[in-house]
């Protein structure tokens, strides 16, 4: 992968770095895999604004991406490497054996006409999704599930890995991208490899009209509104505007709101690092 720089022959120009197409080999989606897109502008049913800093934003479709993988012992090849406006990662269109065209996210290394295949008995390549049971200790994986056949919830942004660091019993020791050290079960599926566009954490968007692009209108702090409208908001001057917390009251800024109860909290065995 690799980014594009501009000469400065605007401001908007001078600090804009994006990732380069190089990879991507089609230019429009597969029909039969695409579906509409409403935007709500930040509007529930009843046009009411239930969630700020929403509007505008290109048109975009939305492209069914296949995270279940379940299509075990077919061989697939890689026809295309396409650009997906809905996530940062790119994904690839898949040819299946039987005739059926599918769509999963495109890890590195993935080339136009490589062959890639799922389920169980099948050797741990970049593209093969398969049970962590079965996968080498030391891999790196990406596109994790965390119920058997629910479909892959974890690990799925550009350049992201996890790695597979042990197993307990009938549990797989995964250290997630958050340095996180967790127990999934080991009949889940994950895929071989890291997710692709690793250079999109150096993207630069240049100027605020890409944000409006995207979809997000200017967000303002707490801290300039007035006390009616946050509780930072207020004071004479430029006021800090006391404990850092939401428009709701919420503390933020070290204060854990995870529950110490919650049911999951027995799978973890390593919390993040701060």
């Amino acid at each position: 992968m690799a980014v594009r720089k501009f000469k400065p022959s605007t401001p908007g120009q001078r600090h804009k770095v994006i990732g380069a197409f190089e990879t991507i080999t089609a230019s429009a989606p597969e029909k039969s895999l695409v579906f509409g897109k409403a935007k709500t502008g930040g509007r529930n049913h009843a046009g009411k604004m239930t969630m700020r800093y929403i509007g505008g934003g290109h048109k975009q479709k939305y492209r069914v991406i296949d995270f279940k993988r379940n299509k075990d012992g077919v061989p697939a090849i890689v026809k295309t490497i396409e650009y997906d406006p809905n996530r940062s990662a790119r994904i690839a269109l898949l040819f299946y054996a039987d005739g059926e065209k599918r769509y999963m996210l495109a890890p590195n290394g993935l080339q136009v006409g490589q062959q890639v295949l799922s389920g169980s008995g099948i050797a741990p390549e970049v593209g093969n999704s398969l049970p962590l049971a079965e996968i080498p200790l030391g891999t790196l994986v990406h596109n994790i599930e965390l119920r058997p056949g629910q479909g892959a919830q974890m690990v799925r942004s550009a350049g992201v890995f996890a790695q597979l660091a042990g197993r307990e019993d009938k549990y797989a020791l995964i250290k997630l991208p958050s340095g996180e050290l967790r127990k999934i079960l080991a009949a889940c599926k994950a895929t071989v490899g890291v997710v692709g566009n690793s250079d999109h954490a150096l993207e630069k968007s240049g100027k605020a009209g890409r944000n409006r692009w995207f979809g997000r209108r200017p967000r303002n702090r707490g801290v300039t509104m007035n006390p009616v409208d946050h509780p930072m908001g207020g004071g004479e001057g430029r006021a800090s505007g006391g404990h850092p917390r939401s428009r709701k009251g919420l503390l933020a800024k070290g204060y854990k709101t995870r529950h110490p109860k919650n049911q999951s909290n027995q799978y973890i065995i390593e919390r993040r690092k701060k």
